[in-house]
């Protein structure tokens, strides 16, 4: 495997970055997950502009311009050998000093892995989650706003092993309001009676990239759509439930907490969004 750092393709055995790096010491960075589909970048612009924001929003300085960056992937992706994949694209502030202060780092470092992913085995994609609501919160917006993809995922993780440990493969966070916020790694969207309702971004959501194209191509299906506030009630009581997210794609969820969600079984709207979803992949993208 071929890693980028800086405008170079290493081995993967040989992709390094220093020790003092204060993505490595802090978390103190963003990234971007990106899908290649049959060798076209999903919505790279989109995601790009993510990347672009969370790093304003840290005060870190991007040392490569978008058309730099979009010719790294693309270099990654061929040097590969890659027609569909997952790929990782971290901006770290850089080698500095120990201190919290990133004003010693001087050259943030842009690394991009393009890799397989699999979160979830094929069963569950026809059968569904079974997931849990997990007692870690989901960071305050007045703390670290959900918005910024940055690399300290700390609170995620946590949220994932309380789930692993309770023996469900994905876990439902709650904001501290005990509004449901997004599960640790995907947004969350449920259906009740024709509607399709999914948390705002207020409540710690992620200002998700999948996300964004299911409430486009529900409405693009003439399918009423809501951003609003949701309880773990309305999912209890919901008809349909699913996650989305650039590694996952679309997901169905068909329990929570030990409660059925509908009959048990991924939802006809549910199925119908993943088919557009799939043929809207296989027919958009940037080439490589």
């Amino acid at each position: 495997m071929k890693v980028y750092i800086n405008g170079n393709l290493f081995d993967a055995s040989e992709a390094k970055i220093s020790v003092f790096d204060h993505g490595f010491l802090y978390g103190d960075g963003v990234f971007e997950g990106i899908r290649l589909y049959c060798k076209r970048l999903f919505k790279l612009e989109a995601h790009l502009e993510r990347l672009e924001y969370s790093a304003k929003s840290i005060l870190l300085d991007l040392p490569f311009g978008r058309a730099e960056l979009i010719d790294g992937i693309r270099q990654t992706c061929r040097a590969n050998s890659l027609d569909d994949a997952y790929i990782r694209l971290i901006v770290t502030r850089g080698k500095g000093s120990l201190g919290l202060s990133p004003k010693s780092c001087k050259n943030p470092q842009v690394i991009i892995i393009a890799d397989q992913i699999q979160l979830y085995t094929q069963d569950l994609y026809t059968q569904g989650l079974k997931i849990i609501t997990v007692p870690t919160r989901r960071i305050s917006q007045a703390a670290l706003p959900p918005t910024v993809k940055s690399l300290n995922y700390l609170n995620n993780i946590l949220a994932h092993i309380e789930a692993i440990q309770s023996g469900s493969p994905e876990a439902l966070m709650l904001n501290e309001q005990g509004y449901v916020a997004e599960c640790s790694g995907d947004n969350v969207f449920i259906v009740h009676k024709g509607q399709l309702m999914t948390p705002l971004l207020s409540t710690g959501a992620l200002r998700g990239v999948t996300r964004q194209v299911i409430l486009d191509l529900a409405r693009n299906l003439e399918v009423p759509t809501l951003e609003t506030q949701l309880t773990r009630y309305d999912i209890w009581n919901a008809d349909e439930c699913f996650l989305t997210g650039t590694a996952a794609e679309i997901i169905p969820v068909v329990e929570l907490d030990s409660r059925r969600i509908g009959d048990g079984r991924p939802g006809p709207l549910t199925g119908r969004l993943r088919r557009r979803f799939q043929n809207h992949v296989a027919s958009q993208g940037f080439p490589i």
